[in-house]
């Protein structure tokens, strides 16, 4: 008989978001009558931007021609791709990438978890608490954790609480890290770094060898000037990060598939006997060996995100969200809520009232508003006592929701 990855079973009850569907549904089949609001899960709503879409069409037209038709491409992207990023994303933030530091994929989500396989198990983990699930159960998921404490908290893993006190901003780990997440602007919090804060990163990972994981999925969402896009705009990244980037958020791509990752050529690790190797070389490899590209359609409508229209029109889907986010915040606040994000970031991070736990805001939440959020303590155990909503909905939605909460007198 096979044997299993005993690692899984180290793994705690069930994913967050499986387990708010699983709320949800037995809800919705005890209450058919209810009109449930869902704030929860960062799905979008909008469709694709129209220049996107042709975009789209005109490359499906083109797998029926013979003198157009594609079939496998190169696995690390197309090079039309590859160069409109440099240009288009890279380019306006002062920052200078060749072609080959940049691989195309199928999720941001895929790639922060994938990227491990490239790295040894012994290096030392370190992550914000709360934190986006997927860095954490993955790192287990491979073997590099022991068993979770009462709390949560996983030995062998390093977590750097992200608190109201100090902004949600993790401090420097006070032990050694090989490899530190970095999420801005953040999921869950809506918390953002400022130029000062990841130049001390930065400084950081350069002093003591280590490796920044740079998650920037939802950097299209900044609206302060001041804060940076990328972490490459500071000075010496080059050398200690890797950037995650991808189109789900950004255009609407949460079921197109489509993201990026950026591997400069300097950034190094070590093999057990000292050697220094670069990360893009075995990145490179590992994507030759168990990845087939992002399909050719899609890749055209992700390169049209950034033609003048197309980027009109994304800018106008992301303001739309924001303006969401804007409704949510102003009418929570304006009813005594304290909330925090919603400014740089689709996401709200919003306290529990009457010191309610995050499953019993959950709880509450349904089935007196009929309105679905995430529990912070779903993002470790840090975020007990706050609530994530999400700005990707409708905007009768979102205004909705808001009344329905603050007409509640039940907390």
């Amino acid at each position: 008989m096979a044997r299993i990855n005993d690692n899984y079973l180290k793994l705690k009850a069930g994913y967050l978001f499986p387990e708010i569907g699983r709320r949800v549904k037995a809800f919705a089949q005890e209450h058919p009558e209810a009109k449930i609001i869902r704030l929860g899960i960062g799905d979008v709503t909008q469709p694709l931007p129209p220049a996107v879409l042709e975009a789209f069409h005109a490359a499906v037209d083109d797998l029926g021609r013979k003198e157009t038709f594609h079939g496998y491409g190169p696995e690390q992207g197309y090079p039309f791709l590859i160069e409109t990023l440099i240009e288009k994303v890279y380019k306006p933030l002062g920052v200078t990438l060749n072609g080959g530091e940049i691989f195309i994929s199928d999720g941001a989500k895929c790639d922060t978890a994938n990227i491990l396989d490239i790295l040894a198990l012994d290096n030392r983990v370190a992550l914000g608490d709360p934190v986006y699930p997927v860095y954490n159960d993955t790192n287990v998921m491979i073997g590099r954790s022991g068993e979770a404490d009462e709390k949560g908290y996983y030995q062998g893993l390093i977590y750097m609480p992200c608190l109201e006190e100090n902004g949600f901003l993790p401090d420097l780990p006070s032990e050694r890290a090989d490899i530190i997440y970095l999420c801005f602007p953040n999921n869950p919090t809506g918390a953002v770094a400022s130029r000062e804060v990841l130049k001390k990163w930065v400084d950081f990972a350069l002093q003591t060898d280590a490796l920044l994981f740079f998650d920037a999925a939802y950097e299209a969402y900044i609206t302060d000037p001041a804060i940076p896009h990328s972490i490459y705009e500071i000075p010496g990244a080059e050398h200690c990060a890797l950037e995650f980037r991808s189109f789900s958020k950004t255009a609407g791509f949460t079921g197109v598939r489509c993201a990026f990752t950026v591997i400069p050529d300097g950034v190094m690790a070590r093999t057990a006997k000292g050697e220094k190797i670069p990360l893009n070389k075995l990145w490179n490899r590992r994507q030759s060996t168990k990845f087939n590209g992002v399909s050719y359609p899609v890749q055209r409508a992700a390169a049209a995100v950034y033609s003048p229209e197309g980027w009109k029109q994304t800018r106008e889907i992301i303001a739309y969200y924001m303006e969401n986010a804007r409704i949510i915040r102003s009418g929570l606040g304006k009813a005594g809520f304290t909330v925090y994000g919603g400014v740089n970031a689709p996401y709200l991070w919003m306290k529990t009232p009457a010191n309610l736990s995050s499953w019993e805001f959950f709880d509450k939440l349904l089935a007196g508003c009929h309105v679905v959020g995430t529990p912070g303590s779903g993002f470790g155990p840090s975020g007990e006592g706050f609530f994530r909503l999400s700005a990707f909905g409708d905007r009768a939605d979102a205004e909705e929701a808001v009344s329905r909460i603050i007409k509640y007198n039940k907390w």
